[in-house]
């Protein structure tokens, strides 16, 4: 089944939420990251769906869904997906988000801890203060004034051109900079850029991440946790994965060895097996 034959749209908050629905089971919510949108998580469905509930949301400021005025802190992110999951008439359910996901992953943990089942955090933010000098840039004073003229048609134009050329001589690009690239892309629209500029701003200042789980996350009743890295991510650092172990008392780590940012793109079938293993591993 094609994520895009699942796809769904319902009015959260006064705007236009899309996400995708399927399968029948224990519920899986799907998080991306910024920049990100379901599309990240296409591949897992059918691998899942056959036994589980599958939903893949768009945030807000993202995707397909609405890119309003308002405010796009990790709080908010996370009761938008409560709501959903309201309306979808689901208790509980297992979280897996990657990078900008998993803070609202462990967010939603925090304000929400009767609705979790499970975490599964991959390459997340929220767990030290280290990230790409590439965020951080978006957080300096006039950053909204550059950032049209780096995302301009004409600049998209050229980079495009220049990774054809790279492609003729036999040089593909890898998961990490296809994704960086279709983030790029969105950002020719004006209210993406503005979605994107107040997301990354939310968790993050010039110095790094601004945002730290492990202020709370130890008042937290224990929830069994899975931690997924690439030991080659240069967003987010991989031995942000080690301090998750301080924090989580339940928690359990898997590096993908030469991966980057997107392990769940470098070694889909690796992180399709973990997935399912541990969300149908008995509890304790």
């Amino acid at each position: 089944m094609n994520v895009t034959s699942t796809e769904h749209t319902v009015t959260l908050h006064g705007h236009t939420f899309s996400y995708g629905d399927s399968g029948s089971g224990p519920a899986l919510l799907f998080i991306h990251g910024i920049l990100g949108s379901q599309r990240q998580w296409a591949h897992l469905v059918d691998r899942l769906d056959e036994d589980h509930r599958v939903i893949v949301p768009d945030l807000f400021g993202h995707g397909e869904s609405a890119k309003p005025m308002g405010d796009y802190s990790l709080g908010a992110h996370a009761a938008t997906l409560r709501d959903l999951l309201d309306r979808l008439e689901i208790e509980r359910v297992t979280l897996v988000g990657h990078s900008l996901g998993g803070g609202i992953a462990m967010v939603f943990s925090y304000l929400f801890p009767e609705r979790v089942e499970r975490l599964v955090l991959v390459s997340s933010g929220g767990l030290g203060r280290e990230v790409s000098p590439l965020l951080r840039s978006a957080a300096l004073p006039g950053a909204e004034y550059v950032l049209p003229v780096i995302a301009s048609g004409w600049m998209r134009d050229r980079l495009a051109s220049a990774g054809r050329a790279l492609q003729k001589v036999g040089v593909h690009p890898g998961s990490d900079i296809t994704q960086v690239w279709h983030g790029f892309t969105s950002l020719g629209d004006a209210d993406t850029r503005r979605a994107f500029l107040a997301t990354t701003r939310a968790v993050i200042d010039p110095g790094g991440q601004s945002v730290t789980a492990h202020d709370y996350l130890p008042e937290v009743a224990p929830t069994p946790t899975l931690v997924v890295w690439g030991t080659k991510d240069r967003m987010i650092p991989a031995w942000h994965a080690a301090s998750a172990t301080s924090s989580i008392p339940e928690c359990r780590v898997e590096l993908f060895q030469g991966a980057g940012h997107f392990p769940h793109l470098d070694d889909p079938d690796r992180f399709a097996d973990l997935v399912r293993e541990f969300v149908t591993a008995p509890a304790g």
